[in-house]
């Protein structure tokens, strides 16, 4: 099995360090277009991110998974655009970013609506997974749901039917974004172990916004992976508390079943760069690497562990298995 990268399929043996829940740009095409942010400028985004993934490569980083799905505005063409000028390893991903709602075109369409015809959710998700997205022959490598604090509403409920099903009949696997404090895992694991994703298939991001370990324990004793990956969102919980959850983790054993990463951009509009860097400085895609490896060395992490959770952990979870579902 090969994973899908922008520039084609790659072997998980050469993935290497990986982080594997970043964006490149967060957007929104409509207010992109009638509400300009005054800071976008698509060159100088696209030659701030050739330079950031760049000095990434030159930290050891060689792979970071981009899940900028729909509803944040992907544009993948403008991706390529970076990944053709860079030796980092881009993935792309597919899935719907709501929390609540989807637009009301999916009101009207799909099986039993007032249009009808298929769910366009699992005709997007399997034609982005299988023959490229929105025309540029990249295929995704990775499946994205949301839940937050509306919990799984119908539109959610839908989303995650349709990444499910993608799931199990291509075997790429599913990462997601949840709401830590109300331990939102717990109800996307049982939602998609019910509809059979295996938990191993599965990243259940944003576990490090809490320092609840038996919660932590709990999706890792039951399969799944969990998403370091918010390092530098100290707007929401200091790094200095990631970092101590992540090795009372270690000291359990637990370094098979983490992950690392940011959750970071180098443009997005929702969180803008002047807002970033007055607020939250350490929030970029070089602040494992800087600051966060060196803190969990000097509190006992072994290289080991930080190549299990960095290089090993990723290549297991992107390696796509064998569809279950025709």
């Amino acid at each position: 099995m090969t994973v899908q990268t922008f520039r084609g399929p790659v072997s998980p043996d050469d993935l290497g360090t990986t982080l594997v829940h970043e964006h490149v740009f967060v957007g929104h095409p409509e207010l992109d277009l009638n509400l300009p942010h005054p800071e976008w400028d698509e060159d100088v985004a696209i030659e701030t991110a050739v330079e950031g993934l760049e000095r990434l490569w030159d930290l050891g980083v060689r792979t970071v998974v981009d899940l900028t799905v729909l509803g944040l505005g992907r544009d993948v063409a403008r991706v390529a655009r970076v990944a053709e000028r860079v030796r980092v390893h881009l993935v792309a991903s597919t899935g719907y970013y709501t929390a609540d709602v989807l637009p009301a075109y999916f009101s009207t369409h799909g099986p039993g609506r007032l249009v009808g015809g298929p769910d366009p959710l699992l005709d997007v998700f399997l034609r982005d997974l299988q023959v490229g997205i929105a025309g540029t022959g990249i295929r995704a490598g990775m499946l994205k749901v949301v839940t937050d604090r509306p919990g799984i509403t119908p539109d959610v409920h839908r989303v995650m039917e349709a990444a499910a099903t993608a799931q199990r009949r291509t075997g790429v696997p599913i990462t997601t974004h949840t709401h830590a404090p109300l331990r939102s895992g717990r109800d996307q694991l049982a939602f998609l172990r019910e509809r059979g994703v295996a938990p191993e298939r599965l990243v259940i991001g944003h576990c490090g916004d809490t320092e609840d370990l038996d919660y932590l324990r709990e999706l890792m004793d039951a399969g799944a992976t969990i998403g370091m990956d918010r390092f530098g969102m100290e707007h929401v919980l200091p790094d200095q508390a990631r970092v101590a959850t992540v090795l009372a983790l270690l000291r359990e054993g637990y370094a098979d079943r983490m992950v690392l990463s940011h959750d970071a951009a180098y443009f997005s509009r929702v969180t803008p760069p002047s807002w970033r860097a007055a607020h939250v400085p350490h929030w970029h895609l070089e602040n494992i690497s800087r600051r966060i490896l060196p803190r969990l060395r000097e509190g006992g992490a072994t290289d080991e562990q930080i190549h299990q959770m960095t290089v090993v952990n990723p290549a297991r979870v992107l390696t796509p298995s064998a569809p279950t579902e025709r």
